[in-house]
């Protein structure tokens, strides 16, 4: 009897014990949740974090994330206003804002993504049907230097920049507020949007590379032939003014020359005309440094008798 009683006790208790596990549930920070009924929810939303309680076996708890979420949409071939196909990728954050709502019209994450693209994709493709290129891949206007643009003689540039009056920037703004107004009814917050790439579609890309690369080229050849011009200006100032110093030196020598020729003949001639003794001196010393200058050992002279050379020879042979 008492084992019969022991055992309906510990029955009631597994069955108490189960009865709580299966009402209790948590809620974490980043968590928020649904109570539903026969699958129709009942009751507000759960955002509170903690311990909360629901109708054990009827009813069944939906969580869904409290934190932004991505969404990152598939690159799609779109035409601009002025018929030129581009690729355009884009990425976008979100959060679920109301998840009672969230959970009526798209149930999980899943359907919200699958509602995402059509919205997203959707209010992109209208907004860059309705602008053009330059709009699309530019923020806002500036000026064109040398290192995008090549320059003219007088300064002005060859390219002349579309002027930029909407923007990506406010492209993108358009299109988020165009589509928010969609996911609201939908429990969804849209936070940012943004163009991960633009490209153009990959014929038009090749052309475009390849005129861009002869655009360089071109710019490059102007730059190299005015540094031809600019170096050989340099060199001809170079030649000319080293042809000046060299002149200029080659002038002031022969002064200094001529200046010092002077001054010799000068001291030679007041030497020879102070007295006769001198003047003979200073004729016999020339006159052996004309030998010195002239002749050798081996040399053989056949000099008239009236000469100088002559004379001052035989002098010296008779003594």
């Amino acid at each position: 009897m008492q084992n019969k009683k022991n055992i309906i006790i510990g029955i009631a208790a597994l069955i108490i014990l189960l009865v709580i596990v299966s009402a209790a549930y948590t809620v974490n920070e980043s968590q928020q949740a649904i109570i539903t009924q026969f699958g129709r929810p009942v009751g507000d939303p759960v955002t509170n974090p903690g311990i909360h309680f629901k109708v054990p076996f009827l009813q069944e708890v939906n969580f869904f994330e409290k934190r932004f979420l991505e969404w990152d949409g598939d690159a799609n071939q779109i035409p601009t206003k002025g018929k030129k196909f581009i690729w355009v990728d884009t990425y976008a954050r979100w959060r679920i804002h109301d998840p009672l709502l969230f959970f009526q019209r798209v149930r999980d994450e899943r359907g919200a993504q699958a509602r995402l693209d059509d919205i997203l994709d959707g209010e992109t493709r209208n907004a860059i049907a309705n602008h053009d290129l330059n709009e699309i891949i530019r923020n806002s206007n500036r000026k064109p230097t040398l290192l995008n643009v090549s320059q003219t003689q007088a300064g002005e540039t060859d390219v002349v920049f579309p002027e930029i009056k909407t923007g990506r920037e406010k492209i993108t703004r358009e299109i988020l507020a165009a589509a928010s107004k969609r996911t609201k009814e939908l429990g969804i917050e849209l936070l940012d949007l943004r163009f991960k790439r633009i490209n153009y579609y990959e014929d038009v890309r090749q052309k475009v590379y390849e005129r861009m690369i002869t655009e360089r080229k071109r710019i490059a050849d102007k730059f190299r032939s005015e540094g031809q011009g600019k170096a050989s200006k340099i060199l001809g100032d170079k030649e000319r003014e080293l042809k000046r110093i060299q002149s200029e030196a080659y002038r002031k020598s022969k002064e200094i020359s001529g200046k010092a020729d002077a001054e010799a003949i000068a001291i030679y001639a007041s030497a020879y005309d102070r007295n006769s003794g001198t003047r003979e001196f200073y004729r016999f010393i020339k006159t052996l440094e004309t030998y010195r200058n002239t002749f050798s050992e081996k040399d053989w002279l056949i000099l008239s008798t009236k000469s100088d050379f002559y004379k001052l020879l035989e002098n010296q042979g008779s003594k």
